[in-house]
């Protein structure tokens, strides 16, 4: 049994409403195709691959592929961790009208708080901070587009998103005290 609850606010019931009367079976589709993208089950993979492909490089790319994968496991297991001590329902739990529109049922009934997809997602744009404008702008956005996909979804209120998006910032920010990701040398593409 969870330890707090926690309720959703009215901006958060406002948008799931407006979510759940406005969508529509193929939006639904689509946004639950899109989100397996932030799926951790997923993210662990290719960061395993990703750390294997890392032996045996350069230092540098040798401490990034460590950084992504422990990066990737502890947002991986943060969520599941917060969600045994926070109760919220999720909002596809309390829609007559959304499931008529064509959204489905996500994870456990009282699992909403944090996103984990968020969460990850927050932690992949942290680390796209180091990146050229370039790329890092085209990370930002499908980071905060997956993110999204979870609000959609009724899988979780608008504030479930934001803060498991602000907590994965915070959680790549501060594994990089303990890999030393990035090097100043290679943070050189970053804002001031």
């Amino acid at each position: 049994m969870a330890l707090v609850t926690v309720k959703p606010t009215k901006p958060d019931v406002l948008i799931a409403r407006t979510v759940a009367r406005n969508t529509n079976h193929r939006a639904e589709m689509v946004s639950r195709g899109l989100t397996w993208g932030a799926d951790e089950k997923i993210l662990l993979a290719f960061a395993v691959v990703g750390w294997v492909a890392t032996r045996g490089r350069s230092e540098q790319v040798q401490r990034a592929g460590n950084h992504a994968l422990l990066v990737t496991v502890l947002a991986s297991l943060a969520p599941h961790g917060m969600k045994s001590v926070f109760d919220q329902t999720r909002p596809d739990r309390k829609t007559v009208l959304g499931h008529l529109h064509g959204v489905y049922f996500s994870g456990r009934r009282k699992d909403a708080f944090p996103s984990g997809h968020a969460l990850h997602m927050g932690a992949l744009a942290s680390a796209a901070g180091t990146l050229p404008p370039l790329p890092r702008r085209a990370i930002w956005t499908l980071a905060a587009g997956l993110s999204l996909t979870r609000i959609v979804v009724l899988a979780h209120w608008a504030s479930d998103v934001v803060a498991g998006f602000a907590l994965g910032a915070v959680l790549e920010r501060l594994v990089r005290f303990w890999t030393g990701y990035p090097t100043s040398k290679e943070n050189h593409h970053a804002d001031p």
